[in-house]
């Protein structure tokens, strides 16, 4: 790739107008693109990712404090799912193809007309980054690729925490673009928040995908539903991910869970969103004081000085609320957080749950013991939207009762394992009831994410050689469709 030096300063009003005027020219054509052709450009794009990976990591190093091997794990995690997307377009399903032919004996009454379903390219896409996956739910991470394997431009507000990368992984994927023939403005990157309100507020960008924060994330879903032309906003937020310990399962595997629990809260520092945040644990059952004299883990520096000052604060804010105390903690190795463990009673929890239930991002988690597995449904019922909910339950454990709560609370139940790590798959669920996400009905990892970034059309009457490919007789993209209520090839 080409050297050219990595520029980050404040986008200007006068080159975020050339952005998105660019960004509506790119989509006229790239969302008239055949889905295989947009395939093979997102595997051109995995390509030069990979093949700048020394480079890329070099610099993501110097921005995030995170290892070298995480940073080389999550590069491949984004290539991958760039990958993915590309075997969604050419399998075809997404584009849901509904042809119902011309009936005139149709039940209802009246005959029925000649109609033609599918989903099209919602139109440029905003994508705010995340601070925690430089790479993976960045630039060219998740939302950017869902949205542009479903055809659509995308315009990036770069996060402060790794505006140099932002600005290379940009000019790697332009570069990759331009040498496939494509339109280098299909991604594009603004910087400062300024720019990144005029591009959230602008007539030209259809939807927005966020990860961050629940203060940030309210405050653009707020922008996005204020505009003359309101449009969807899909912000992942903010998640406790609470875990229940059956007795049965203290009973049996108490100090394989604590041992669990503590590297799950303590990987990556607690800068994941799946981080459990707090753990119900029956009393008397000795998991309590395993936790209390346990040796946490040590964790490394967190991603910047601002995601420390959020840390502190909000771990302050509950250490100091009624009832609360601190029940392990180790001394802050030189630049990084110490771990904390906190403990209350179910009963205060029942009393504040607002307070207690706060995310707090970084190496932190409740404790608190239960007396009776019942009050584990009460408590669950305190929560608001999560990402996740975990049960560490045996197979005899009588939940039912306490699983009806969570599948109401949490968009992934997890039995028997840990939350944090999110496999990018066909099945996964990232989203969950506000304020986990804006939109419960979304995920913004796996492949249904791509539904976001698409908006359905019907065709009624149509010619033939006026309809989109998926919805032509013959089938020629040989996609999946449901013709006349039956799903066929």
């Amino acid at each position: 790739m080409t050297t050219t030096p990595i520029d980050v300063q404040e986008t200007s009003a006068e080159r975020t107008e050339e952005i998105l005027a660019a960004a509506a020219a790119a989509h006229a054509t790239w969302s008239n693109t055949s889905p295989a052709a947009r395939a093979g450009i997102l595997d051109r794009v995995a390509d030069a990712l990979e093949e700048a990976a020394d480079r890329l990591v070099a610099v993501a190093a110097e921005e995030t404090h995170l290892p070298e091997g995480r940073l080389r794990g999550e590069l491949k995690r984004t290539s991958f799912q760039l990958r993915l997307f590309g075997d969604v377009l050419r399998e075809g399903g997404y584009l849901d193809a509904r042809i119902d032919h011309a009936d005139p004996e149709w039940p209802m009454g009246a005959p029925r007309p000649d109609l033609r379903r599918s989903l099209r390219p919602i139109g440029p896409v905003a994508v705010f980054a995340a601070s925690n996956f430089p790479f993976a739910f960045s630039v060219l991470g998740g939302d950017t690729a869902s949205a542009l394997a479903a055809g659509n431009a995308v315009v990036v507000k770069a996060h402060e925490g790794h505006l140099r990368l932002s600005a290379l992984t940009a000019q790697v994927a332009q570069e990759a673009l331009e040498s496939a023939g494509m339109d280098a403005n299909l991604i594009n990157v603004v910087f400062g928040r300024a720019a990144g309100t005029a591009v959230l507020q602008d007539g030209r960008i259809k939807a927005a995908g966020f990860t961050g924060s629940i203060p940030g994330g309210r405050a653009l879903m707020d922008l996005a539903n204020s505009r003359p032309d309101p449009i969807p906003f899909y912000g992942e937020l903010g998640s406790n991910n609470p875990v229940f310990v059956t007795r049965d399962a203290a009973q049996a595997r108490g100090e394989e869970i604590v041992t669990g629990f503590l590297e799950s809260i303590t990987l990556g520092s607690g800068q994941f969103c799946t981080k459990p945040g707090m753990i119900f644990v029956p009393q008397g059952s000795g998991m309590l004081k395993a936790l209390q004299h346990a040796t946490l883990p040590s964790v490394g520096p967190m991603l910047n000085a601002r995601i420390q000052a959020g840390f502190d604060h909000v771990l302050g804010s509950l250490s100091a609320a009624d009832g609360v105390r601190v029940l392990n903690t180790v001394p802050a190795e030189a630049g990084s957080p110490a771990p904390v463990l906190l403990s209350a009673s179910v009963e205060q929890l029942l009393a504040d749950p607002r307070t207690l239930e706060e995310e707090c991002f970084g190496p932190a988690a409740f404790v608190i013991e239960y007396q009776g597995e019942e009050q584990l449904v009460e408590v669950a019922k305190t929560f608001e939207g999560q990402l996740t909910a975990t049960l560490q339950a045996e197979r005899g454990s009588q939940v039912q009762d306490l699983v009806a709560v969570l599948v109401e609370k949490a968009g992934r139940l997890l039995w028997n394992q840990w939350p944090t790590g999110v496999s990018v798959t066909f099945a996964q669920q990232h989203g969950g009831p506000y304020p986990a996400t804006t939109v419960p009905g979304s995920t913004s990892v796996g492949t249904a994410a791509i539904a976001r970034f698409l908006r359905p059309v019907a065709f009624q009457n149509f010619p033939q050689h006026l309809l989109p490919a998926e919805l032509q007789d013959g089938n020629p993209l040989d996609a999946p469709r449901r013709v006349n209520g039956v799903l066929a090839p």
